[in-house]
């Protein structure tokens, strides 16, 4: 059972309108894909099945082909013959566009025509049937066996397509190795192609190294031709303004002897007057500081430094030491003293002519340095006034020699670069060798069996999964008794297995059968819809016909008339009646006449001895069902039957397209529903739930009916096998 006593017992029962906890009840993912492959395995074996002898036929027929390996390696710089660079720039370490460039030009169709042209495919016209190419173009119009000459150009695009198409360039990772594999019918040719494409891109390679290095001299000798005329042009230019503004300029020399920068005649002779006149001031500083010293007699340092007034001096200071001895003795007016005061008058009379003498050299020597200098400033502010005009008309040639620096730097750098350029070329070293040349194949690359048989299987497997999920998809029936509650809301009371060998009422009287088994088991369940146990009123109903409502209307009646309960069968399908068929009577009496007016309810019943409870057939065919059942007939029915007996079981018609259904279940205590497993679509009954949602019904739960578990293959024993053991007596064991 999928719902607990104690919901039962409180007849917490989900309603279509309110399927509440269905989403916790929900199986986990893993066991829902199992129920799905276990339901449809019959499809995913015939899918894999179908899928294996699909790969196992193709592979048997496959042509066998044979893949030849050439492994090449590729640096990032060639070897450095010399330490010049050539035009194409070498990349870095980093440079991982390098190597995609390279894989990209081993692909190239150029690359694939060189191969064929080289193996004259061209026109071999068993290359093009080796690899199963026909047309009926003219270019590939043969003439006694040869093609023509005019459309060569088309057979070499195709040749070069057809070996593009069979090659594979495989780098190896983390290394500089490239593997050119070639697949084709023929083992040898396979090894041709191979080595032969990495020849030719080795070959390229160069090629097109050289035609850069070709390209950039022809380049480079047009530059220099045209940047040559320049540099005349502005060297002419030069010149020429030069001495129309006579410009003269002087190189000037460094102290190791090398010419740097120019020096106009100018600016040099204003430097060296410009430092004379800075000497011939501070001579004249001099000269005036040492005048104005002078100024008082004896009292200059040229004076105090000039020997002859210092000789004059020492001899006066002699004399006038022995003058002041004989005053000591004699008078003034000695002779001898006299005689000395003479001679020191007569050198103090040289000292002050000598110490004259001195102060006018000083005075001479200023007035020259002034004279000097004032010469020199004046000679230096001329050249001033020259040096400016000179700034003035050297700046249009200034430019102009700026623009032959520039010419001279250019041809310079071009003539460098072209001397470079003529040595790299003429090396030649290619950075991509081959490492490994492909040997003839010994076995074929392809099809390999096991490989081609897994991928079938896996194939299989594929698509038999997308059609068991498709089916599941399309197939909205009944199979599981698990997805019941989830899908519609309601508790499973029940589930009946299909009886083959025996009608249901001979099952029934069975209680060995394992349609006794399930009836009680519903039985049991709806003991625990109602506080007061089976509900003593209900209706048992389903979606559409011949899905089991009868059969079970009838089993709930038997086992509640087995479990000494008094129990009344109605009849409530009064178009499609078939109780009566049961009890082996007319239905010439029955509900329709309580219905129409009728009362006495004894003479509308008869006795089910068999089964032990009583049924009413529903009597004569009204021409209007529905309009019988809307009156309150049915629920005083109802109210009398239940004060004679326990029970009153209605087994009323299906839901869908009738309304006879909905009226009855609003005059009973609750519904049984009844679904017969891969029967009804799931929408549909959805839609018959809701119609009795739609007359607050009461649904008890539900029952699954006609259920084959092993055809369900759903792996949960829903095969009544466990059941009671009798004796030889009839007794239970």
């Amino acid at each position: 059972m999928n719902m607990t006593a104690q919901q039962l017992r409180h007849g917490a029962v989900a309603t279509p309108a309110d399927p509440a906890g269905t989403e916790t009840d929900r199986l986990p993912l893993i066991r829902q894909y199992l129920r799905i492959a276990l339901r449809w395995r019959y499809v995913i074996l015939a899918a894999v099945v179908g899928c294996f002898l699909v790969g196992l036929i193709s592979t048997l027929l496959m042509t066998p082909q044979y893949t030849a390996n050439t492994i090449i390696a590729i640096s990032r710089e060639s070897s450095n013959v010399t330490d010049i660079q050539g035009v194409e720039r070498e990349t870095s370490t980093a440079d991982q566009e390098f190597y995609q460039t390279q894989y990209g030009l081993l692909q190239s169709r150029s690359l694939s025509e060189r191969v064929a042209n080289q193996l004259r495919l061209v026109d071999d016209p068993a290359f093009y049937e080796r690899f199963g190419y026909a047309s009926e173009a003219p270019a590939f119009r043969q003439v006694n066996g040869r093609y023509l000459a005019q459309g060569r150009t088309t057979r070499l695009r195709k040749a070069g397509e057809i070996l593009l198409a069979n090659v594979a360039i495989k780098p190896t990772r983390l290394s500089r190795l490239v593997t050119i594999a070639f697949t084709s019918r023929d083992a040898s040719f396979s090894a041709q192609v191979a080595n032969a494409w990495a020849d030719n891109f080795i070959q390229s390679n160069l090629e097109r190294k050289i035609q850069a290095t070709s390209y950039g001299r022809d380049l480079l000798q047009r530059q220099l031709t045209l940047q040559k005329e320049r540099l005349d042009q502005s060297q002419r230019q030069l010149v020429n303004y030069a001495s129309a503004e006579q410009i003269i300029n002087l190189p000037a020399q460094s102290s190791n002897g090398t010419t740097t920068s120019e020096r106009s005649l100018v600016a040099d002779d204003l430097a060296t007057l410009n430092a004379a006149l800075s000497q011939a001031t501070a001579e004249r500083i001099q000269a005036e500081a040492r005048f104005q010293q002078a100024g008082s007699a004896g009292a200059s340092t040229e004076a105090l430094q000039n020997a002859a007034i210092n000789s004059l001096r020492q001899r006066r200071a002699e004399l006038a030491a022995d003058y002041q001895r004989l005053m000591v003795q004699f008078e003034p007016g000695y002779p001898a003293a006299q005689a000395i005061k003479s001679q020191i008058d007569q050198l103090d009379r040289s000292i002050t002519r000598e110490e004259t003498r001195v102060s006018g050299s000083l005075q001479a020597g200023y007035r020259q340095a002034q004279e000097r200098e004032r010469a020199l400033t004046a000679k230096v502010n001329e050249l001033k006034q020259g040096y400016l005009d000179l700034r003035r008309r050297s700046i249009q040639y200034n430019i102009y020699q700026q623009e032959v620096d520039t010419n001279r730097a250019l041809y310079d750098g071009l003539l460098q670069r072209f001397k470079e350029i003529g040595v790299a070329g003429g090396v030649g070293v290619n950075n991509t060798s081959v490492v490994d040349t492909a040997d003839v194949p010994q076995k074929p690359s392809s099809p390999k069996l096991l490989i081609n048989l897994l991928i079938s299987l896996l194939a299989g497997l594929g698509l038999g999964a997308l059609l068991a999920f498709a089916l599941e998809q399309m197939d909205e029936a009944i199979a599981d008794p698990a997805e019941f509650e989830r899908l519609f809301g309601v508790p499973l009371l029940g589930t009946v297995p299909k009886v083959e060998d025996s009608t249901p009422k001979q099952a029934l009287l069975d209680p060995r059968s394992d349609m006794f088994d399930a009836y009680l088991a519903v039985q049991t369940s709806l003991a625990f819809t109602t506080e007061h146990g089976v509900p003593r009123s209900l209706m048992v109903t389903s979606t559409q016909p011949a899905e089991g409502k009868s059969t079970t209307s009838l089993a709930l009646a038997a086992t509640l008339a087995r479990a000494r309960r008094k129990v009344i069968l109605i009849d409530g399908d009064m178009r499609s009646p078939s109780v009566h068929l049961l009890g082996g009577v007319s239905h010439d009496r029955g509900l329709s006449n309580f219905l129409a007016g009728e009362d006495d309810v004894a003479s509308l019943t008869f006795s089910m001895a068999d089964l032990g409870f009583t049924a009413m057939s529903a009597g004569p065919i009204p021409p209007n069902a529905a309009e019988l059942l809307a009156g309150n007939r049915l629920s005083l029915l109802i109210e009398r039957l239940l004060q004679d007996y326990d029970h009153v079981v209605i087994d009323s018609p299906p839901v869908m397209g009738l309304a006879d259904a909905p009226l009855i279940a609003s005059r009973v205590e609750g519904v049984v529903w009844v679904t017969q497993a891969q029967g009804a679509r799931s929408a549909l009954v959805k839609t018959a739930l809701r119609r009795l949602a739609g007359v607050n019904a009461r649904i008890f739960g539900g029952v699954l009916t006609k259920f084959d578990a092993r055809k369900a293959h759903y792996g949960y024993g829903y095969g009544y096998n466990y059941g009671y053991t009798y004796g030889r007596d009839g007794k239970k064991a």
